[in-house]
């Protein structure tokens, strides 16, 4: 797993690459906490996350979490299929509240 990040007038933005599984938790999670600590808004771009499993999503609740309690607008943007799929059989859309656009290559 990889996350690049840039930030720009308050807002960071992570891009998400590879599995967000058991196996990359603890790398996901030291490497996203510390932009917990900016303030702003933290934009996370799911598009290519390859896999997701239950501790991938527990990694994006933990984050939810923290950010609604530290104050910042977290967005989760462009989900991969992989991340469509969890949300789906999990029935947590809703709770994330953020709009789920299926791209071409989510249905693929």
């Amino acid at each position: 797993m990889m996350i690049r990040a840039a930030t720009q007038n308050g807002l960071s933005q992570l891009h998400i690459e590879g599995e967000m599984n058991i196996y990359t938790a603890a790398e996901f999670k030291t490497q996203l906490l510390p932009h917990l600590a900016q303030p702003g808004e933290l934009e996370i771009d799911l598009s290519q996350v390859s896999e997701m499993d239950g501790a991938g999503l527990q990694q994006l609740l933990l984050v939810k979490r923290e950010a609604t309690r530290v104050g910042i607008n977290l967005r989760l943007a462009r989900h991969s299929r992989a991340v469509l799929e969890v949300f789906d059989l999990c029935n947590l859309a809703a709770f994330f509240g953020d709009p789920l656009v299926i791209s071409n290559s989510a249905i693929r």
